[in-house]
Parts: C-alpha cells; structure tokens; sequence
C-alpha cells in the first residue's frame, strides 16, 4: 500500500508533502485490472472457474438454503483469493535475477500449497453441503 507522503527531492530538508488521496473508483478500477492479469496470465483459473460453476450449479439443482449458499461462495473466493496471492508471487518470482531466484524459490511452494489447501478445503466443504443434500433428497424419494 503507498503511502500518502511524498519523500522528499534529494538534499531538501523540508517536511514531506501530503500527496492527494486516490478515488476510491481509482482503486477499484486498479483491484479490477490486477484481478484480470492474474487471471489471464495463469491456466490454473480455468480449472478453478470450472469447478466454481460445478459447484454453483450444483447447488441451484440441490435448492441450498443460505447459510449453504453462503458457504459455497465464500469457498469459491477463498480459492480465487489464494490462486490470485500465487499468480502475484509467481509474477514478482519471475521478475528476479537468477540469484534471487535460487534464494526465494521456496516462495513459490509455498503460495501453491496455499492455494492447495484452500482448494482441498473447498472440495471438504462441498461435499459436506453437496453430500448431504444428496442423501437427504435420496431419503425423501425413497420413503
């Protein structure tokens, strides 16, 4: 995040200025543009963006009450959330020399075991929601 204080020029002694606040349509417009490079860049969102729609479908055809609606979109966020703090690791990775690359490939693992675990706690959550409005409807229909 930068900071609202401009650093001064070199050899001034004077207090910093206070730069002018961004708009928060700027901030939006500037979250929206980084959310589309991370996905356009990465093949790993359209893996996520099949099984977002997988999982939204499902739970239109298995009539999910809210708090299991609620579940599965913030299951889906949290994945797209961690597949976009990789893509943002992944891009810094790649604009290093080769030396720091050696020291900081470890970055890497790390943010796709992030997003690993999200995704495994996703697919935890759903078949939980999915699975037992499955059952349930099976042991209506076979009353």
């Amino acid at each position: 995040m930068a900071s609202v204080w401009s650093e001064p020029e070199a050899g001034e002694d004077a207090p910093p200025r206070r730069r002018k606040p961004r708009r928060w349509r700027d901030k939006f417009r500037e979250a929206i543009r980084g959310v589309k490079r991370g996905v356009r860049g990465h093949s790993s969102f359209f893996v996520h963006f099949f099984f977002a729609a997988l999982a939204l479908a499902a739970a239109l055809v298995l009539r999910c009450d809210l708090v299991e609606w609620c579940a599965v979109i913030g299951c889906i966020g949290l994945v797209m959330a961690a597949e976009l703090f990789n893509s943002a690791i992944e891009t810094l990775f790649h604009g290093q020399d080769p030396e720091a690359k050696a020291r900081n490939s470890a970055c890497l693992d790390i943010a796709a075991g992030a997003v690993l675990v999200a995704a495994l706690t996703a697919a935890v959550i759903g078949t939980l929601i999915f699975g037992n409005r499955l059952l349930s409807m099976l042991h209506v229909w076979e009353s």
